[in-house]
């Protein structure tokens, strides 16, 4: 079962919506992670004041979906979205409509004057300022590994420019990524490894699994093999620096100088202040963007409780390979496929 409540200015003002279709769509690659698009045969809900449920401004949906027991539900949330685009032939409908969750709210409040980090003295210190200056009472987590919080340089961006890019950039130099979860936080994390990362699902086909199909994807979109950062700060009066990141595993398939052959890709940033610090993010980039040489399609039984970033163990064709989970849909109706892109797939070696 789904359920989906309308909220306005924090207030609930329709609960449970009826709806006919939809789904939730989950990537990492993207800088909106979690896309809603729903289709909902209601005409008495189009919108046609502002203060509609379904009218677009600030008028949220949660959802969730989940299992209906005799005396009990039990339900797993799917992100709060920013009601889009409602859309709907007013005599026959149905209503269908798309929503973001809420890295769109901090990148359309675009900065209206030049902003700077400065009195911010570490990195989450400088993320939930830049945050909280659009949405005051946003939740911000840091689940690096030991709540790591290094000292963020002073670095000004200019006027216009796109603030959720700014956040995105500091948790990059603090070697993590940010994105909006489930539950509507803004999760600051390490960036996942499948031979270190816990393993939260188990895919298999044959009888008894869950797997439905599978297919394997080899790509050069997106895989480099070394890193160049390079650094200029004028606001830290810091001299220029840069560091060179490459991939010198002599057994790896994308090594530099192998038969990958050689493709750099260039940073450029403000917040590396000293060589060490450049060093450190293009040792960090360079780990993820070796990563996506193969890629793996699956298609299972939905699982709403899966979140990008997380890794799965993939077992079919005899083979067993631990991946992390790059993007999923989940189907809002009893009836939805459930695909699944992953990516930085490695045998299991257990």
């Amino acid at each position: 079962m789904t359920q989906v409540d309308a909220y306005y200015n924090g207030v609930l003002t329709r609960s449970n919506i009826p709806i006919t279709d939809g789904s939730v769509t989950v990537d990492r690659g993207s800088k909106v992670r979690r896309n809603l698009s729903l289709t909902i045969a209601d005409l008495s809900l189009i919108p046609w004041d502002a203060t509609d449920p379904l009218a677009v401004y600030g008028q949220q949906l949660v959802v969730s979906r989940g299992i209906q027991f005799p005396d009990v539900a039990e339900m797993v949330p799917l992100g709060t979205f920013r009601i889009n685009e409602p859309s709907a032939d007013v005599h026959t409908g149905p209503i269908t409509l798309t929503g973001t969750s809420s890295e769109a709210i901090i990148q359309e409040d675009a900065f209206m004057a030049p902003a700077t980090t400065r009195g911010y003295s570490t990195c989450v210190d400088a993320i939930t300022y830049l945050i909280r200056q659009t949405l005051p009472s946003a939740a911000i987590v840091n689940l690096t590994a030991g709540a790591r919080n290094p000292t963020c340089p002073i670095v000004v961006w200019d006027a216009g420019a796109d603030r959720w890019d700014a956040v995105v950039q500091i948790a990059t130099a603090m070697q993590a990524e940010i994105y909006v979860d489930a539950i509507n936080r803004f999760v600051i994390a390490d960036v996942p490894d499948p031979l270190t990362s816990p393993v939260v699902w188990d895919v298999a086909d044959g009888e008894g699994g869950t797997l439905v199909s599978a297919a394997r994807t080899m790509s050069r979109n997106n895989v480099y093999n070394a890193v160049v950062v390079s650094s200029e700060n004028t606001a830290s009066n810091a001299t220029p620096v840069s560091a060179v990141a490459t991939d010198n595993d002599p057994n790896s398939p994308t090594r530099w100088g192998g038969p990958f052959g050689r493709k750099p890709l260039a940073i450029t940033t403000a917040l590396a202040t000293t060589q060490a610090g450049c060093q450190s993010i293009a040792n960090y980039k360079l780990a993820d963007l070796i990563a996506p040489n193969v890629q793996t399609s699956a298609s299972s039984l939905p699982n709403p409780a899966l979140e990008a970033g997380d890794c799965i163990r993939i077992s079919a064709a005899g083979r067993k390979e631990l991946s992390i989970v790059q993007s999923f849909t989940v189907p809002l109706t009893p009836e939805g496929d459930f695909p699944l892109t992953l990516r930085a797939s490695k045998e299991d070696p257990t």
